[in-house]
């Protein structure tokens, strides 16, 4: 008799290629309209599924969890961060949860360069005024931005994505400096000549910009505080690529609006998909939808690596992606 296929239940539209072969392997259960699923359509999914697909908008949190039928044991989420899932629950459960790290490292730094260029050179307010008919030609003094070269670029959580960024940077005559929770190795240091600050304080109040590349987790909630960015000089910049909690988003606005920072450049939100309102009236604020890894090649890859961690686990191995609770 053949074995019967895990039914795997997918929360959100993924690259047509990794549905396709989804649907070869699983007995799979698409959204193909796309719209996010309903708390109550996530319980349901739990009961009736041996594996759930989330993406970082679904919240899979310990009611969620423990609605799971017995064979509901695995959480092959399609995305990097975790902070969405109850990882002590999912353990309490016996509920496996895996994630798709390094595919997204490439992108998003790109997209955190991005950022830097467009909030410190004033790309996005220039490319408005072009499009309004409001340019009137070249002035001396006209939409004068920073030069980056020689700048002090800080960045808070020099992981994967973290250090892509500072290889980066460095090509733009930045001088390298980070926080993180451990120092890296020396010879990764000496490489992107970079200094390390033990103090976050001590370090927000020497650069000219920051770079927000650290996880969500309880202890980086609101890390960004109103206290930490009255640390800043006036003329400092702020992006983030991570995740909105990070940084304390209304305080961000005010101080924004008081001229107590330069600028902001932000792929994320605090409430997303709600944007404070305030920094939509900020020209200082460059607001992008959160698509710092939104490239064809990188859903690809984290379709991949979800098939590959689904496989394993089926066939009775632990998954290579297998998320531990101390790990975050």
């Amino acid at each position: 008799m053949a074995q019967r296929k895990p039914v795997v239940v997918v929360t959100r539209k993924l690259p047509e290629v990794i549905e396709t072969r989804m649907m070869e392997l699983f007995d799979t259960r698409l959204n193909r309209d796309d719209k996010p699923m309903t708390r109550a359509e996530l319980i349901e999914a739990v009961k009736h599924a041996d594996v759930l697909v989330p993406t970082v908008t679904d919240r899979i949190d310990r009611e969620v969890i423990t609605q799971g039928s017995p064979q509901f044991k695995l959480i092959a989420s399609f995305g990097t961060g975790v902070d969405h899932i109850d990882l002590s629950a999912a353990r309490e459960r016996g509920v496996t949860v895996t994630n798709t790290p390094g595919v997204l490292t490439e992108d998003t730094a790109d997209m955190t360069m991005a950022l830097i260029l467009a909030v410190v050179r004033r790309v996005t307010e220039g490319e408005h005024l072009a499009r309004a008919g409001k340019w009137t030609g070249w002035s001396p003094m006209a939409m004068l931005g920073h030069r980056l070269w020689g700048k002090r670029l800080g960045i808070i959580g020099m992981g994967r994505i973290g250090t892509a960024v500072a290889r980066r940077a460095r090509g733009f005559g930045l001088s390298i400096h980070y926080h993180n929770r451990r120092r890296v190795h020396a010879a990764l240091e000496t490489q992107l000549e970079a200094t390390y600050w033990e103090s976050l304080d001590q370090m927000l109040a020497h650069m000219d910009i920051v770079s927000v590349n650290c996880p969500h987790t309880p202890a980086t909630y609101h890390l960004l505080s109103a206290r930490r960015m009255k640390l800043l000089r006036t003329h400092a910049y702020i992006v983030n690529t991570s995740r909105g909690e990070v940084i304390d988003e209304a305080a961000l606005a005010q101080m924004l609006a008081a001229g107590e920072l330069a600028g902001a450049g932000l792929d994320v939100f605090e409430h997303e998909p709600a944007i404070n309102p305030k920094l939509l009236e900020l020209p200082s604020a460059v607001v992008l939808p959160h698509m710092g890894s939104a490239t064809i090649e990188g859903r690809v890859d984290m379709g991949e690596k979800v098939l590959i961690n689904i496989r394993t686990f089926c066939d009775g191995h632990a998954p290579p992606d297998r998320v531990l609770e101390t790990e975050f």
